[in-house]
């Protein structure tokens, strides 16, 4: 092509490393914001009180 340099082996452009960069990035998020959550989801069950005989 015409006023286009030739495309040298073994390098990326700044364009294809920006846009890699952005998509690692975007993928970690997505992975933190899987694996994080509410600490503590459901109320804790209040202790059960257990009956005891006299003998």
């Amino acid at each position: 092509m015409p006023g286009r340099s030739a495309a040298r082996r073994g390098r990326i452009s700044a364009r294809h490393l920006r846009g890699l960069g952005a998509a690692l990035i975007a993928v970690a998020a997505l992975v933190v914001a899987a694996n994080t959550g509410p600490a503590n989801a459901t109320a804790p069950e209040p202790p059960q009180r257990v009956a005891v005989e006299n003998r």
